[in-house]
């Protein structure tokens, strides 16, 4: 029933492609990789598969996949993503190895597909980033006897009771995982009544990801060209969530002089749309992708280019993580931590829980009930620096305290691997 319903669902599935390409070019693009037919050539080499969604799942692959590509120098990577952002994040990333790592969408998930891709690539593993779970793809790689791990691997309350409710298909699915690499206790025993059979955890990935200096440097130029202002960056705001922050900070008449408002939106097609939303509200806005000559008396820098995250969170002097204001469990707040930047986040954390509440404790983060009480701290640590350097000093001790993930998780993988 399951892989019937995708076969159904395949012309609504490519009318979606159709409409989002609208936007993002990148979905009209690949389709054939898409439908089990990838593009990339077959090889001789040892191949790993790691499987990263979108963006934050190729972000947090980086440490993993250069620690793979050192451990087993004769191999090569095969980098699948759902995507065009994530695919094209995975290029930026990893463009310098050439051979040594292809790139493809992964399939959709019916037994046709899963299996034309394995006979294609053969791999020795598959390597699911963190809440990646497909039953025939999973079946497939058991019956192709390619064991599966999910590493980095988190799981909520709320999608526990999701899977819960698909029952069989889920429960299935997660026994015929070969290993799971959990970040934290609670995702691995939330993992485990799922009826996964080898759980251990590792810790995240994400603490290892180093700022590269190409982006430091980007950060740099960045802050050149805003000058001295103070900044305040919502990074990766969801739908919804712009538009309190916005009010928000017009309801505030007494900022500090010159405080500027960056807002980067999580996904590239709502850029256009947030630009208007800064336009309706008399404000005035600047894009990156338009900053060449300095931001000049703009009020809001609209951070509108993909793969800078690090470069907006150095050019900053605190940031709120976005997702967290409405019900959408947040985004990592990793990254900022790791630059030493004060962070703010909203009550909804469920996506993190574990990281978000020990930096919390910490002293490296700020919970914050509502907008108006967002704006509130974050024009306080703009006008007090030595509170901004005291939060900082912790985010960058609890970054530097968790590091240690990807080691951890290489080694669990020798077993699969060899």
């Amino acid at each position: 029933m399951y892989s019937l319903a995708w076969w159904l669902a395949l012309p609504l599935v490519f009318a979606r492609l159709w409409w989002r390409g609208r936007q993002e070019p990148g979905y009209r693009a690949h389709w054939a990789e898409r439908l089990g037919f990838p593009s990339a050539a077959p090889s001789n080499r040892l191949t790993l598969w790691v499987h990263a969604v979108s963006v934050g799942e190729t972000r947090a692959s980086e440490p993993l996949v250069e620690a793979l590509l050192a451990a087993y120098p004769d191999c090569r990577i095969l980098l699948t993503h759902m995507t065009p952002t994530g695919r094209a994040t995975g290029k930026s990333l990893f463009g310098h190895h050439g051979e040594r790592l292809v790139q493809s969408y992964l399939p959709y998930d019916t037994g046709f597909m899963v299996g034309r891709f394995l006979r294609r690539f053969n791999p020795r593993v598959c390597i699911l980033m963190e809440t990646e779970v497909w039953p025939n793809l999973i079946a497939g790689c058991a019956r192709s006897g390619v064991p599966v791990a999910l590493v980095n691997a988190r799981l909520s309350e709320r999608s526990l009771r999701r899977g819960q409710k698909m029952g069989s298909l889920m429960t299935d699915a997660a026994r015929a995982i070969t290993l799971v690499a959990a970040q934290t206790d609670a995702d691995a025993g939330r993992i485990r009544s799922l009826g996964a059979p080898q759980v251990a955890v590792t810790g995240s990935i994400k603490f290892d990801v180093v700022p590269p200096q190409a982006a430091l440097d980007k950060g740099a130029w960045l802050r050149a060209q805003i000058g001295d202002r103070p900044v305040f960056l919502c990074a990766s705001t969801r739908e919804g969530e712009e538009a309190l922050i916005l009010d928000a900070w017009q309801r505030v008449a007494d900022k500090p002089r010159g405080a500027l408002l960056a807002i980067v939106p999580r996904h590239p097609q709502r850029f256009d749309e947030v630009e208007k939303m800064v336009g309706a509200r008399g404000l005035s806005v600047v894009r990156r992708s338009r900053l060449e000559n300095g931001i000049g008396g703009a009020d809001v820098l609209l951070g509108d280019s993909m793969g800078e995250m690090f470069a907006y969170y150095a050019a900053c002097d605190c940031a709120f993580i976005g997702g967290s204001l409405m019900p959408l469990g947040g985004q990592n707040l990793i990254e900022a931590c790791a630059l030493g930047k004060p962070v703010l986040v909203g009550e909804h954390t469920f996506n993190f829980a574990q990281a978000t509440e020990e930096a919390v404790l910490d002293g490296a983060a700020l919970r914050v009930p509502d907008a108006d009480a967002l704006i509130a701290a974050a024009l306080r640590l703009l006008e007090d620096g030595a509170a901004r350097a005291g939060m900082g000093a912790h985010a960058l001790a609890f970054a530097g305290r968790h590091r240690g993930a990807t080691l951890r998780t290489v080694e669990l993988l020798r077993q699969l691997i060899g």
